[in-house]
């Protein structure tokens, strides 16, 4: 099993994390929370300079590769957006050249956003698992360094917000995290098991890529195919066989939520909040929404892990009627 980052691990990376930005706000907000039919609060990762959680992790990673030795010449990875995004800050901040692979028909405005920073953008393949394969292929073949989805030191860094999230909202009693890769799921583990909180952790996964429920009901790695319209950072063919480590121990169990169910926390979050959630940033509200009559007295916590929807998908969510 992948061992975990230790408190003193993650304090460190948190001092790091906070030279670039602040900590994220949480917030019980009385809308959601009379929608749920308890207290509700959320963490607002969507308030970070690239609006989502993942930014954190490569911080951390890039510090991690500087204390080793040299930089590399290049760096080159495959997302869907939101950690090529958190690639491509650090590696700008550190001088190095980033190349990030996207499949075919992934958000135009997270490829703008990766562009902005610098990032070189080759769309490759029509799901993540695709980019990824093709993304390994081409830094073996230019001698670059390629960034995982999934890496110890990638959960250090993400591992701050759930640092930040339990430390302020010390009685949570469960929380729900969506599962693209699993820094997000192992993260909140990780920062549990670090303070030694009792709050329950939740996995949340779509139910149109279901590679990771799949795999924890099988204990092993099971291929699942991805359909999800809305949900691009859940979108996943393959797990990752540490993060599933992880997960099979630190998990209380897992929900899966349709691109409905999606829809609507993403159109209720609006409503409640004038918060912008993306498909992913807004399963951990749908998940407790489902679950919401087995919620009653607790404290519920749901990350709103980003918001980098395109305006046209976004504006489609908000033009269906709530249920």
């Amino acid at each position: 099993m992948t061992t975990l980052p230790t408190l003193a691990e993650i304090e460190r990376a948190a001092a790091l994390v906070h030279r670039e930005f602040p900590a994220t706000p949480q917030h019980r907000w009385a809308l959601a929370s009379q929608r749920l039919g308890t207290d509700c609060w959320l963490k607002h990762e969507n308030h970070t300079p690239v609006g989502a959680f993942k930014i954190r992790g490569g911080l951390n990673y890039f510090a991690a590769l500087a204390a080793a030795g040299p930089l590399p010449a290049e760096v080159i990875s495959a997302t869907r957006g939101n950690h090529g995004q958190s690639i491509g800050w650090a590696a700008r901040a550190h001088g190095v050249p980033c190349t990030i692979v996207v499949p075919h028909g992934n958000s135009v405005e997270k490829n703008a956003a990766m562009r902005a920073l610098g990032v070189t953008l080759i769309e490759h393949g029509h799901d993540f698992q695709e980019s990824r394969e093709f993304a390994i292929g081409l830094a073996a073949e230019r001698g670059a360094h390629m960034v995982p989805s999934f890496h110890p030191a990638l959960v250090q860094g993400v591992a701050t917000y759930w640092w930040e999230f339990l430390r302020a909202v010390p009685q949570l009693d469960v929380a729900y995290v969506p599962i693209g890769q699993g820094s997000g799921a192992c993260a909140a583990v990780a920062a549990k098991r670090a303070l030694g909180h009792a709050v329950r952790i939740v996995g949340v996964v779509s139910a149109h890529a279901t590679t990771y429920a799949d795999s924890l009901a099988a204990g092993r790695v099971v291929e699942a195919p991805v359909t999800t319209r809305l949900a691009d950072g859940m979108a996943c063919r393959v797990a990752d066989a540490q993060a599933l480590s992880i997960l099979a121990e630190g998990l209380d169990h897992v929900v899966q939520v349709t691109d409905a169910e999606v829809a609507h926390a993403m159109h209720a979050l609006f409503v409640d909040t004038h918060n912008v959630a993306e498909g992913a940033g807004a399963a951990g509200f749908a998940a407790a929404l489902q679950e919401r009559a087995a919620l009653r007295g607790l404290a519920v916590g749901a990350v709103l892990s980003g918001g980098n929807v395109d305006a046209p998908v976004f504006a489609e969510v908000l033009s269906t009627k709530e249920q």
